[in-house]
């Protein structure tokens, strides 16, 4: 027997169990670690340790074809910049986007990031390379919105690579429209594939014309001028019928613009209209009240960013009522103040207005600064949808729909209640109704007061479409003012006709004149209209006004 300390004082022949085992365990990291940098270098991410891009071009469609679980996120990680590698051992490793580490060989998580590393290199020919690669290997993921990328993506590359994955996706597709997608994704590749047969290429031309985009459009043309002369002419008449409906459409989209525009036209000058037809006063302090509601939006929109942000989606019902009662109470000030002493005298009241119109633009350069200020889009304005071969954004409908809600609302108001009537009676013969007990001069200050509060209703929509900034009410001053002669001044249809009407012609003419050139053939022809029609299209009638 041994006794005991026994093997303390004649030296340490045996160890003790912990640190048997930590021997234990350094001994089979040494032996593994050979194994494993083995298998780091036998890894098909290896090859994305290089500096040459035609290597790590090529190293994408291995990685890509390879069937590793980690090829998906390792691809993504190369086209955001989140891929590394270290040239001393030629491992690679990439970093998700929480930021957590990850071996590029075997998907295991790292304890910490890896040192001594350089990012994988980028160009173009590696990134249209990854897109392609992504785009076949989410080709078949259970998630519809990935598919129809992927789909996308293939037909934007049109990568031979492409097709065995999408033959898989397309007979696994489910979803009529992105099963179509992947079609013509398909077609794609072959219109431009040389080994093609010809049934395929006769198959590819038909899915591309019932397709009828610029993108199939742009195919047809690519034929390969070795392809038989038959599929040339097939490709040919297919390239035809898609400019002609191509042609079609962007008439479509002209006039959707032209109602866009004449939308912002009405809403911006229906409150002009008012003011102009019951006191005749030119006010070039118009386009300021339009500007004031959109710095009201603004104000509420940051108000809530800072203290309500659940609420931003309602930023704008918010703003509506705001900025009408701001631009209001503004415009009531004005009447009152300056407008009211200059009845009469129109060029007087037109050098007033102008006078303050320049006020109001330095007091809000003065209070929010001379430069644009944000204002956000609710999430039920923002998007798109696609119409045949046209675009409909979801601003410029809610626009529309908004400045006709608001037609309608003033028009209920002016013809069906006792304030309306009024405004009424003072248009179409002021003498008349100050004898009937009317107080024109209160009528006058409330009708100022709707119609920049109108203005001011303007200045949120406008607030989505444009640029908010204290010059924001001069670039429509003059289309509003053009837009009641030619309407007709103090009628409410003709306003809503004259914007609809001058809003598509612009956007006819600018595609031939340009912007500038558009707006001035438009002042022109309403110049000559009114030689003809000296009170619009649609004239008041009244006995003042006859006479």
């Amino acid at each position: 027997m041994i006794a005991p300390g026994r093997e303390g004082a004649n030296g340490d022949h045996s160890m003790s169990l912990p640190r048997r085992l930590a021997f234990l365990v350094l001994a089979f990291a040494l032996l593994l670690a050979p194994h494993a940098a083995r298998a780091q270098a036998d890894s098909p991410v290896a090859r994305f340790a290089t500096e040459n891009f035609r290597e790590i071009e090529q190293a994408v469609g291995v990685v890509a074809a390879s069937g590793l679980p980690v090829a998906l996120p390792v691809l993504q990680a190369l086209q955001t910049s989140r891929l590394v590698y270290r040239m001393a051992d030629k491992a690679v490793f990439y970093r998700d986007e929480a930021g957590a580490w990850f071996d590029a060989a075997t998907g295991e998580k790292l304890a910490a990031a890896p040192t001594g590393t350089r990012p994988v290199r980028l160009n173009n020919a590696v990134r249209r390379a990854v897109e392609a690669a992504l785009g076949a290997l989410t080709l078949l993921s259970p998630d519809p919105a990935k598919r129809r990328e992927a789909a996308d993506a293939v037909f934007k590359s049109r990568d031979p690579a492409a097709l065995e994955p999408l033959a898989k996706a397309i007979t696994a597709e489910k979803d009529g429209a992105i099963r179509q997608l992947m079609l013509a994704a398909r077609a794609a590749i072959l219109i431009g594939k040389p080994d093609a047969s010809e049934a395929e290429r006769i198959d590819a031309i038909a899915l591309l014309r019932e397709r009828g985009d610029q993108a199939a459009l742009s195919l047809l043309r690519q034929v390969p001028a070795d392809a038989p002369a038959a599929i040339r002419k097939l490709a040919a008449d297919a390239a035809a019928a898609i400019e002609s409906r191509l042609a079609v459409w962007a008439v479509a989209q002209n006039a959707w613009y032209g109602l866009s525009l004449g939308s912002v036209l009405l809403l911006a000058a229906i409150g002009l209209a008012i003011t102009f037809g019951v006191m005749g006063v030119i006010n070039m302090a118009h386009g300021e009240m339009v500007m004031i509601g959109a710095y009201v939006t603004f104000m509420v929109q940051e108000m809530l960013r800072t203290h309500y942000p659940a609420l931003f989606d309602y930023s704008l019902a918010i703003a509506l009522p705001l900025a009408f009662l701001t631009a209001g109470l503004i415009g009531v000030a004005i009447e009152r103040c300056v407008i009211r002493f200059l009845y009469g005298r129109p060029l007087d009241s037109l050098l007033a207005t102008f006078g303050v119109s320049l006020i109001l633009q330095q007091a809000v350069r003065t209070a929010f600064g001379p430069t644009n200020r944000e204002v956000g889009a609710p999430s039920f304005m923002s998007g798109a949808i696609e119409v045949g071969a046209m675009q409909v954004t979801y601003s410029r409908l809610w626009i529309i729909v908004f400045a006709l809600i608001v037609f309608a609302a003033l028009q209920l108001a002016l013809r069906y209640t006792p304030f309306g009537l009024q405004v009424r009676a003072v248009t179409q013969n002021r003498r008349m109704a100050s004898a009937m007990g009317i107080a024109t001069h209160r009528i006058d200050a409330l009708t100022f007061g709707l119609g920049s509060g109108i203005a001011g209703l303007a200045g949120v929509a406008l607030s989505q479409i444009d640029n908010v900034s204290p010059n924001l009410g001069q670039g429509y001053i003059i289309d509003s003012f053009l837009v009641v002669v030619f309407g007709g001044v103090g009628n409410l249809w003709g306003t809503l006709v004259g914007a609809m009407s001058i809003g598509i012609a612009n956007k006819f003419l600018e595609p031939y004149a340009g912007a500038v050139l558009a707006k001035i053939a438009l002042l022109v022809l309403v110049i000559l209209f009114i030689q003809k029609r000296p009170r619009g299209l649609f004239a008041l009638k009244g006995r003042a006004i006859e006479a």
